[in-house]
């Protein structure tokens, strides 16, 4: 079983790491250790995204993630799929305000936002949430209800690892999928559009 030491590395190395090992080497069973709860997310999806059955354990402070290829599926490191039906948008929201100025007015105009965002339908692609918008998705934001009903619709609501750590608010999270760098990267190459906000 091929091992990667991914201990100390900040995101997105965990996963850029993993994922230069399975282009390399191709294997069929593969162990990742970390040492936190978002890389050992973030790993997990990865490796499930690839084909892999992921689990994971945990030893004293740190994780073990493991990777297993079930017989006869091959890997595809490949950017994410997509619908050729519509246009694919992604909206990046980088703070829990809306504008400079006023933060109340801001956050009244997030509110807004998010709300309103459902009135672009299918071409909706994705939506990223990092720096300080992740705040928006952890217990007691007046956002969560919002974010989930959007959730409902089928759109992705990928929250930033890093950004949840630095906070210290990983385990407040009510709403959205940890995501990383790699994902955020791949996924702006992917849209057709970005809108940052």
């Amino acid at each position: 079983m091929k091992q990667i030491d991914c201990l100390g590395l900040a995101c997105p190395e965990p996963v850029l790491r993993t994922k230069q090992l399975i282009e390399k080497e191709n294997p069929v069973e593969l162990k990742i250790l970390v040492d936190n709860e978002a890389a050992k997310q973030n790993v997990s999806r990865f490796l499930q995204s690839q084909g892999f059955q992921a689990s994971a354990e945990k030893k004293g402070p740190n994780f073990e993630v493991t990777g297993k290829k079930p017989a006869g599926t091959s890997c595809s490191c490949e950017a994410m799929p997509a619908s050729d039906e519509h246009q694919k948008i992604m909206v990046l929201i980088t703070s829990d305000c809306m504008g400079r100025g006023d933060d109340v007015l801001g956050a009244k105009l997030m509110q807004g936002f998010l709300k309103t965002l459902k009135e672009m339908g299918p071409e909706l692609w994705r939506l990223m949430l990092i720096n300080n918008a992740i705040k928006l998705t952890i217990e007691g934001s007046e956002a969560v209800p919002l974010l989930r009903d959007l959730a409902q619709t089928g759109v992705p609501i990928l929250v930033c690892g890093t950004c949840l750590n630095h906070f210290q608010l990983l385990e407040k999270k009510q709403v959205g999928e940890i995501t990383n760098m790699l994902d955020i990267v791949t996924a702006m190459q992917v849209a057709d559009k970005v809108i940052t906000i």
